[in-house]
């Protein structure tokens, strides 16, 4: 089955396109957490590890039942070493054994065989024994051209897995590039027209192909924009919550389903114990912040957005 497919199947199953980002970071987690972690001894890395694993694991556990899909970090796994890698793979597994589709944030990118062993590295699509990091989909960096894209379109048909190329990142400096102008147009317009004849040669009755694209939240007209210019591209759209970005800013991403967008939020939600709404729950009551600032999201999008054409 094609990832947009499972991707949509999921969404309408959760009734939202709410995404959840598994950023963990050391200075941010539960005081309990760190001190279990310490308590089992060993290298500071083999212990921060086993904090960002249990941590991740039971926002899994709180999450899994409300929204289509997670996306984890892979930088702050792999700023640990081994042991960091390992808690991703695990991660995405125990994500994935949940029924959530897993996107790995890993942002790769590169040419011929190398795209091709990341590719086989992380994209795992319907069955998650087919790759060791079990991703159901994978960012993909397009600054060295569509070629270096090939190998990920290859890989991601082959398997049923997803990509999502950078297009219109969230970051206040993504434009010092990407709104370059040439003859063709801006810089992030050339990679979206070619992010869409890709996704549309793959569409199969299903309106999208696998070939999705980053489109931030932090710019709304943009999104709407992209969102015309790509009708065949699901879009993943980061920005929302602690960057700036609301359900408002997010709406143009969405199709008139409610489907073709999955909207993320990551330190809004897992670090939402820490500030705004939901810190009267407290560090102790912290699994009960990321439950209710998941709902809040939820009911954001299906108030604000074509969210609402879901709910049935």
């Amino acid at each position: 089955m094609m990832f947009s497919t499972r991707l949509h199947n999921a969404i309408v199953a959760k009734k939202t396109a709410a995404l959840v980002g598994l950023d963990p970071r050391w200075g941010q987690l539960p005081k309990s957490l760190k001190a279990k972690a310490e308590a089992g001894g060993g290298p500071c890395y083999e212990i921060m590890a086993r904090a960002f694993e249990e941590f991740c694991l039971r926002i899994i556990d709180v999450v899994a039942d409300r929204i289509p899909a997670v996306k984890p970090q892979s930088a702050f796994f792999e700023e640990l070493g081994p042991a960091g890698v390992h808690a991703l793979q695990r991660v995405n597994k125990a994500a994935r054994e949940r029924g959530l589709i897993v996107i790995c944030d890993a942002k790769r990118g590169d040419i011929g065989s190398t795209a091709e062993a990341y590719a086989k590295a992380y994209l795992a699509g319907e069955d998650p024994n087919a790759a060791p990091f079990a991703a159901d989909a994978l960012t993909v960096n397009p600054y060295m051209g569509t070629d270096t894209l090939q190998p990920f379109v290859d890989r991601a048909q082959e398997c049923g897995a997803g990509l999502y190329v950078l297009v219109r990142t969230s970051n206040p400096g993504s434009g010092e590039f990407q709104e370059v102008e040439s003859k063709a147009g801006k810089v992030y317009q050339q990679v979206a027209r070619a992010v869409e004849q890709i996704s549309a040669a793959q569409e199969a009755g299903t309106g999208y192909g696998n070939v999705g694209a980053v489109v931030g939240a932090t710019y709304p007209a943009e999104l709407t924009e992209l969102r015309q210019t790509m009708p065949h591209v699901p879009l993943l759209i980061p920005g929302y919550g602690s960057q700036g970005g609301n359900a408002s800013d997010v709406a143009g991403g969405l199709d008139e389903r409610g489907l073709g967008a999955i909207v993320n939020s990551s330190r809004g939600i897992i670090f939402a114990y820490q500030k705004g709404d939901f810190a009267h729950f407290g560090e102790e009551r912290w699994e009960e912040a990321v439950s209710a600032a998941t709902d809040a999201m939820r009911e954001d999008l299906a108030t604000h957005t074509a969210v609402s054409a879901l709910q049935g």
